[in-house]
């Protein structure tokens, strides 16, 4: 009760402070508005107006400019500088033209060249990296809410970029929908044309203005700029910055859409660790998109296959707990912050890569996106198969998020995982649910954001315990400094088996600064020092468990190479046995306690050269023991066709018996390759001396039309001292986008 009571106490100072916070803010001004104001609330840039006018003939994509309806179109042009200064107009001349159809919306961007020479551009990869390509970049917001909706863009040798935005300015890459654009080259210049269809969007049919920005990078003479003026702490794709585009009538409502993506695959694999005979598999399954309403979707999957994506970059594993890596299988990311947003980075209510982690999965539906203008809602359930490692099982979650102030939000969730017994024994639980509000802070100019949450788990079968977790951030913002705290809490009875949770049973508190200086006539674009205090404390007696003090100093110069220097000292005093070396050696016992220091730096070149590279090396104590390392990327583009890199990872572990010197290497060449903008070819060799194996994994993918591919994916394991084969599998897989 003890612990339940101090839970309840740490949520309301939590929230309590957060109403501070939003009335400080409100009696700054951000509450006289009027109630429908408030609904539909302008940007800071709203005196940035594009008008665009329904188009009266018809146009080419061509990159040629000449069509009557872009010669009469406005100009969106004299674009702000962002980076490396935010106090002038830009030094790159950029001029954008819109205009539409009863089906699409249509862009002519025109960049000039303010240097001679070939332009930056890293391949013909869909989803391109934003800083290693000259490129454009449209942030649209549909909704007028400045947090969510979409960005288009373009590099200049017309890759494509597609991806849903949330909070703010968050862009999710994996997110892939139907629309067209055409680059042409000029000497001095490059030209874009782009078609968006409405259909391939959600917004709120009848508003007759959206929130809108352009952004512009020009590698050649490093300068990032936007139409609408950003604060040069902020990205381009903040939408507290947007500017309006204006419509001469609301766009029409594209009504009920209705997609359906089918798939065919077959493959075989062999598991020659295990000893077993090759097996061949031939799959159908499909995806099917309904378009409800102009702001609401409905996804269904049956038989769902998830062979093609990327695979994950491996990494060598020193730590104590249970690595994170990203969802990027595109079922789960439309809308995924309804799901995946709440809680923190390490403390996750819902975590998508639990579905079909260890099981195949039977099918789903998942529905997402806008009740109104304030309110937005997601439901979603998966089922999956029963497998040798568990139960069939399924997995319900639920959210509902109303907007308030301005740019600010309340939510909550609630995630059920029931597991179904086989006929063999499982030893899980057989239901899990947690749920719980969480409170988003976000000021109108960005420069305060933040939450708080509290959640609480019940699992059957548990014993008595704290199942609640909760938790705080505020950040505060401008372009010299940047204050940063975090605190939270979790339960040791606190369960979330259908979410991420790296530890339980403690209290964290983190607070952190950086501030930032900008030289004048110097070859330095800016310095600076960040300072942090990572601080775990055992919930019952407060008793410090971890503590981590680190202080920085970075160096980022014109040419956009950058130098850090970190200096760390650590405490630990180890909850459970740990093996320092991940590799079943040994154990250092629970209990006890270790210290020690280390210093680290990191060099990164120059991105616009074609050869381009990370290292750095860091030495100090470990443990019980001493750790050096080393660790970097090399990259050559052979532009715009593709590049190889290598990635290195290199641990050395000096510790006392029974561990002994213990190194490990983790080595991965990539080759890339681009033919064109719909045809690509890699492969990715990973040599990782910790787990003792090789593997490779090549990837074929042709778009041979607007969101349809053929995918042919092979992958190999090996044991790397004697190259014999560990286990092999290839998989070809087609999908095609009707609608």
């Amino acid at each position: 009760m003890k612990m339940i009571a101090r839970s309840v106490w740490l949520a309301a100072t939590v929230l309590c402070f957060f109403c501070t916070t939003v009335s400080s803010t409100i009696a700054a001004g951000q509450d006289n508005r009027q109630a429908d104001e408030r609904s539909q609330p302008g940007p800071i840039n709203s005196d940035y107006v594009l008008n665009i006018k329904k188009m009266q003939g018809t146009i080419t994509l061509d990159g040629v400019i000449d069509e009557e309806d872009w010669l009469t179109a406005d100009v969106a042009t004299d674009f702000y500088m962002v980076m490396p200064y935010d106090t002038s107009y830009s030094e790159a001349v950029s001029e954008i033209r819109m205009t539409y159809d009863d089906d699409a919306i249509y862009l002519a961007l025109v960049f000039y060249d303010v240097v001679p020479g070939p332009r930056v551009v890293e391949s013909l990869r869909s989803d391109f990296n934003f800083g290693n390509n000259d490129n454009f970049l449209l942030f649209l917001d549909p909704f007028n809410d400045q947090t969510t909706g979409y960005s288009f863009g373009v590099n200049a040798a017309g890759a494509l970029w597609d991806g849903t935005m949330s909070g703010g300015s968050r862009v999710h890459l994996i997110w892939d929908t139907k629309w067209e654009a055409v680059t042409k080259s000029y000497d001095d210049k490059w030209v874009a044309e782009m078609r968006i269809p409405f259909s391939s969007i959600r917004y709120k049919a009848g508003l007759d203005r959206w929130n809108i920005n352009f952004s512009r990078l020009d590698l050649r003479i490093n300068e990032k700029s936007s139409w609408a003026p950003v604060p040069r702490q902020f990205p381009t794709a903040s939408l507290a910055y947007t500017g309006i585009l204006q419509w001469d009538a609301p766009p029409p409502d594209p009504g009920v859409q209705f997609s359906l993506i089918p798939y065919v695959s077959g493959g075989g694999s062999r598991d020659f660790e295990a000893g077993t005979d090759a097996g061949y598999r031939g799959d159908f399954g499909m995806d099917a998109k309904v378009a409800l309403s102009s702001s609401l979707n409905l996804d269904l999957t049956y038989n769902p296959d998830f062979s093609q994506a990327e695979v994950d970059q491996q990494i060598t594993n020193l730590d104590r707990f249970e690595l994170f890596f990203p969802e990027k299988r595109q079922f789960f990311l439309e809308n995924s912050d309804l799901f995946a947003s709440f809680g923190s980075n390490r403390i996750r209510p819902f975590f998508s890569r639990r579905i079909g982690l260890d099981a195949p999965v039977t099918g789903g539906a998942r529905l997402s996106g806008k009740l109104g203008q304030d309110w937005r809602i997601g439901v979603m359930d998966m089922h999956t198969e029963e497998t040798t490692a568990g139960p069939a099982s399924n997995f319900f979650v639920a959210s509902l998020q109303r907007r308030v102030l301005t740019r600010s939000n309340i939510s909550g969730i609630f995630v059920n995982r029931h597991n179904f017994h086989g006929d063999g024994e499982w030893g899980g639980h057989r239901w899990n649910r947690t749920g719980g509000l969480q409170f988003n802070l976000a000021s109108s100019d960005n420069v305060w954001t933040g939450q708080a949450f509290g959640l609480a788990s019940a699992t059957a079968g548990t014993e008595a315990g704290s199942a609640f977790s909760q938790g705080m951030e505020l950040n505060y913002s401008r372009q010299r400094i940047h204050v940063g705290v975090e605190q939270y809490y979790v339960g040791d009875n606190y369960i979330a088996s259908a979410g991420y949770v790296r530890r339980t049973d403690f209290l964290q508190v983190n607070p952190s600064v950086t501030i930032r200086f900008y030289p004048d006539d110097s070859r330095l674009e800016q310095h600076g020092v960040a300072g942090s205090l990572n601080t775990y404390f055992q919930p019952g007696d407060f008793k410090m468990t971890d503590r981590e003090s680190a202080l920085a100093y970075y160096f980022t110069f014109h040419n956009l190479s950058r130098i850090d220097i970190l200096a760390n000292h650590n405490f630990v005093m180890l909850q459970q046995d740990f093996d320092p070396t991940n590799t079943g050696i040994a154990v250092l016992p629970a209990g006890s306690e270790h210290r020690w220091t280390g210093a680290s730096v990191r060099y990164r070149s120059d991105l616009r050269k074609l050869f381009r590279y990370r290292v750095g090396t860091g030495y100090g104590g470990y443990f019980n023991g001493t750790r050096r390392f080393a660790e970097g990327d090399i990259n050559y583009r052979y532009q715009p066709y593709g590049s190889v890199s290598v990635f290195f990872s290199y641990n050395d572990l000096m510790l006392p018996e029974p561990w002994g010197n213990n190194s490990f290497w983790l080595i991965g060449p990539k080759f890339d390759i681009t033919f064109t903008n719909t045809l690509f070819f890699t492969t990715f060799i990973q040599y990782n001396e910790q787990i003792d194996n090789l593997n490779i994994n090549a990837r074929f993918q042709w778009r041979y039309k607007p969101v349809s591919d053929l995918f042919i994916v092979y992958t190999d394991n090996y044991f790397p001292e004697t190259m014999n084969a560990r286990n092999r599998a290839l998989v070809v897989k087609m999908s095609y986008w009707l609608n």
